[in-house]
């Protein structure tokens, strides 16, 4: 059975290029009919933050991506917290040094740091490999602390397959040993991962392509132990531009960041799953159910993928617009009861914005005038295409005003209608007529809606105070 693993720390937001993983994990499993298991990584307690867990579980759920396996729902696997596998790790680490896979080293960081910059090396050269296993344990009985440091003894090109890049050959000259359990009895990343894809059953590995140097290492842990390494799938960075990975240092968007800013978090989830997977045909909107029918690891790309907002933002205009007129209204509410704090049609203000905005902050920058009109210059009374100036919107509003004093049927239809008449009997176009009542409603040059439906959405008192507003400037 094909089983995947998201396996993030909780240090705060939810990174693109993590909920990318994630994503492709999921698919991976699904696809297949496997298990998508959810583990949580935070043996780099300096790291930790508070709350972040929540994070990770939340961002989840918002995209629809259901772990089967996990720290909240258990499974025949757990714990699924490292920091609750901890004796779990101190074990295989002393069966690996038994094993000849790793050493006890006595070295203090400052000293393996020193080397480090004598010799101008990357790597530590141990001399605690040296010691014979006896000795060693003898100052580990004496209360001297250590920590145990993989031991790479071979020689020559490790060659291991990826899904993505294919055969990669790596020297294991160029392999640091590194520490994989510190001395507060901690793994590192580099062992925890390897001990718990095994005993999870993990058959599928997704992660960065910077984790491709560090592959051979851990399958020497593999075959230490006798086990059977996962397939391995790297993947290439998503970046900002040509030269710059994404990055939230750099005030690149986090997951959150993206739903704060109004986009959808399923179109959010549709769009970084293009971003290194292509298809195979020109269709671009998916679902995810659509996704796990779709997705293949064959189709996965080498090259870096860049991050287009515009292309996401086009993406989420879609997403909107197909959703159904309630649940629009639905995702709107909570923008309105931030923007506005008159009375308000907005039931029919949501119908105005539906086929207009790309996200929902859109919502804040198109539709502020409802709230308070702006300080405007009659000046916008002037367009050459409409035919209308200061002189024609005062004939109009004046005409209008008084029509619509006396109207009692308040809807679009009926209010289109009747300054379309107006306008007809008074020798006007209709643009003469609407232009004018549409700036005075709004203040502004361009609006989500035309004259009528801004009228609607106001209601008929405020549209007839704004109506007397633009005379009395005019």
């Amino acid at each position: 059975m094909t089983r995947t693993r998201f396996a993030p720390s909780p240090t705060g937001y939810m990174h693109i290029g993590n909920l990318r993983t994630a994503l492709y994990e999921y698919l991976i499993a699904k696809s297949q009919n496997g298990g998508f298991i959810l583990r949580i990584e935070d043996t780099d307690q300096k790291r930790y933050v508070e709350g972040a867990t929540e994070i990770i579980y939340n961002t989840l759920k918002q995209v629809g991506l259901n772990w089967d396996e996990g720290p909240d729902i258990g499974g025949n696997y757990g714990p699924y917290v490292q920091s609750q596998r901890k004796a779990l790790y101190a074990e295989y680490a002393h069966k690996l040094v038994e094993l000849g896979g790793a050493h006890y080293c006595f070295c203090s960081k400052d000293e393996a740091e020193e080397q480090k910059e004598e010799e101008a090396n990357i790597k530590f050269d141990d001399p605690c490999k040296f010691l014979k296993l006896e000795e060693a344990k003898k100052r580990i009985t004496a209360g001297e602390p250590y920590v145990i440091r993989q031991t790479i003894n071979k020689k020559g090109t490790s060659v291991f397959k990826d899904m993505v890049y294919g055969e990669i050959e790596i020297d294991y000259d160029e392999l640091d040993e590194g520490v994989l359990l510190k001395s507060d009895g901690f793994p590192t990343y580099n062992f925890a991962n390897v001990v718990d894809d095994h005993l999870m059953n993990i058959t599928h590995v997704v992660r960065g392509n910077e984790y491709i140097s560090s592959t051979p290492k851990y399958n020497l842990i593999y075959e230490a132990f006798g086990w059977q390494p996962p397939v391995y799938v790297h993947v290439p960075p998503v970046m900002k531009d040509a030269q710059h990975k994404l990055s939230k240092r750099n005030g690149d968007a986090s997951f959150q960041d993206l739903v704060a800013k109004g986009y959808l978090p399923e179109a959010i989830l549709n769009y970084i799953a293009l971003l290194g997977w292509n298809p195979g045909t020109e269709q671009e909107i998916f679902s995810l159910e659509e996704l796990k029918k779709a997705f293949s690891m064959e189709r996965l790309g080498k090259s870096p993928a860049i991050f287009d907002i515009a292309k996401l933002t086009w993406m989420n205009g879609c997403y909107i617009r197909a959703l159904s007129p309630a649940d629009f209204h639905r995702l709107a509410l909570p923008y309105y009861e931030k923007c506005f704090t008159r009375r308000l049609n907005l039931e029919f203000l949501s119908t105005v914005l539906q086929p207009r905005v790309e996200t929902m902050n859109d919502i804040y920058t198109q539709a502020d005038f409802l709230e308070k009109l702006p300080d405007y210059d009659i000046s916008l009374f002037q367009n050459k295409k409409m035919k209308t100036d200061e002189t024609v919107a005062k004939q109009t509003l004046a005409l209008g005003l008084q029509v619509l004093k006396d109207t009692s049927v308040w809807n679009n239809e009926n209010l289109f209608n009747i300054l379309k008449d107006l306008a007809q009997q008074n020798g006007l176009k209709n643009g003469q007529m609407l232009y004018p009542v549409r700036i005075a409603l709004s203040g502004k040059e361009t609006t989500p809606g035309g004259a009528t439906e801004l009228a609607v959405v106001l209601g008929k008192e405020e549209t007839l105070n704004r109506i007397q507003t633009a005379l009395n400037k005019l």
